[in-house]
């Protein structure tokens, strides 16, 4: 049985994610509060894999997560995956439903409780539906939902996933109220181990450049070494190396598999032009309608 790590607590989008990726598969799943102790557990061997979003439609990067990665200790990319991060309304329906089968009875909602992101996401259903609602913001949309559990009668509602729901028994008010129904989260998976999965038709690679100093140039001859191979570049992100003012690195995910002929002739064209050049992983990629078939 292996051990995967989540950002917690139970119930939260990571956890949804985590449970689907697996699905069907005895696995053992423990929350951790901080991104960082997934990869120190990863890294020191306390689980076997580390689940991580790396990024999302709306809010763009995790930047502090992609900074995880690059470490120099940190375990290598072994999957990713892609997972809609989709908030409800929840709450006690017995306090909050209207009769004979109505819906939520928003006038009776006091309070409503989850993480900052989450009610962002959820801006035009609230405002109309509860402009004068007072929010109070907690560290994970699962922790908001715990919160109305241990308090009925009060009014309170939270934001969250459906999983989370389910956990606490509590009901869902109003389904899928966000404002973006484009809105996913990528997660990749860490670990020291390159595990079993399902075979996919997509691949990808994540590398880290380093420009050599002085060189006029440099990133236009990078970018040039893939694109006379027409090899596609799903993304470019600098981000400072924190050794010194203005030193930077470059974060690429590249379409394809470090198997292929094409891909590492690029990245020795790219260590000739003097750039230090570090694989990060290549991995296989699972849409979320790839995941959802398999789970049918």
């Amino acid at each position: 049985m292996k051990r995967i790590g989540y950002l917690g607590p139970e119930g939260t989008v990571s956890h949804e994610s985590a449970a689907l990726f697996f699905q069907g598969e005895q696995h053992a799943f423990f929350p951790f509060k901080l991104v960082a102790d997934i990869f120190a557990a990863a890294v020191d061997g306390s689980i076997d894999y580390g689940v991580v979003p790396i990024e999302n439609t709306i809010e763009g990067s995790v930047r502090m997560h992609v900074d995880s990665l690059v470490q120099e200790d940190s375990p290598p990319i072994r999957a990713e995956w892609t997972y809609p991060s989709r908030q409800n309304l929840i709450g006690h329906g017995d306090e909050l439903l209207l009769k004979n089968g109505g819906g939520p009875d928003y006038a009776r909602i006091r309070k409503i409780f989850s993480k900052d992101v989450a009610i962002a996401q959820c801006h035009r259903f609230l405002n109309a539906h509860m402009p004068d609602v007072e929010f109070e913001y907690v560290n994970s949309t699962a922790h908001g939902i715990r919160l109305v559990k241990e308090n009925p009668g009060k009014g309170w509602a939270a934001i969250g996933t459906k999983h989370g729901s389910r956990m606490y028994d509590l009901a869902l008010l109003a389904e899928n109220i966000t404002d973006h129904h484009n809105n996913y989260t990528r997660f990749v998976l860490i670990g020291r181990d390159k595990p079993e999965l399902q075979p996919s038709d997509n691949w990808k690679t994540t590398i880290l450049v380093t420009l050599p100093e002085d060189f006029p140039g440099a990133l236009h001859q990078v970018l040039s070494a893939f694109a006379w191979r027409r090899i596609n570049l799903t993304k470019i992100e600098s981000r400072p190396t924190k050794l010194k003012l203005g030193s930077y690195y470059f974060y690429i995910d590249v379409e394809g598999t470090t198997e292929s002929v094409l891909l590492p002739a690029a990245l020795e064209e790219i260590e000739a032009l003097g750039c230090m050049v570090r694989v990060l992983g290549s991995y296989p990629s699972y849409p979320y309608e790839i995941l959802k078939e398999v789970q049918a």
